[in-house]
């Protein structure tokens, strides 16, 4: 079961469960949407059917900005050279549901996350305080002092091999 939506200018095949990036919608984070623009949908395999009537659900996981791509302009012989750097903003959709004919196609639950337990620190599990472990953790080993260059002679040679 899957379905062609557009959403920011472009075209996406989305089944149920898939994360998706597309271009930033103005909701935030957690909040559900909509996609109208239903282009195509499948049914069973094979079957590729009109999108009329078929509404796609999704949840907002997270907004950011792409990578940066750099834009360069140049024109050889004219010594001009531009370069500028750009991020696209997205939104990351997580599609819940696709919806139509009265069928409801939902994406499985996500599991909740358990929270970590506290991982004590090496100086902890032996034993040592806490000033100890502060003390060790702020002490830095010097470095070795570099040897000066060796100086160079001032007297030239001349090119039969002679100082002047």
């Amino acid at each position: 079961m899957y379905a062609v939506i557009r959403a920011g200018g472009k075209q996406y095949r989305v089944a149920p469960g898939d994360v998706v990036k597309i271009e930033k919608l103005p909701a935030n984070e957690g909040d559900t949407v909509e996609f109208n623009d239903v282009l195509a949908v499948s049914g069973q395999e094979g079957q590729i059917g009109p999108g009329a009537g078929v509404v796609v659900s999704g949840q907002i996981m997270e907004s950011g900005r792409a990578d940066k791509i750099l834009v360069f302009h140049f024109k050889r012989k004219k010594q001009y050279k531009k370069i500028y750097g750009h991020r696209q903003p997205f939104s990351a959709v997580r599609i819940t549901e696709i919806a139509y004919d009265g069928q409801k196609f939902s994406a499985p639950e996500l599991p909740a996350k358990k929270a970590k337990p506290a991982r004590p620190s090496e100086a902890e599990e032996q034993g040592e305080a806490p000033a100890v472990k502060a003390k060790a953790a702020t002490a830095k080993k010097k470095k070795a002092a570099k040897k000066p260059a060796p100086k160079k002679s001032a007297a030239k040679k001349t090119s039969k091999g002679k100082k002047k």
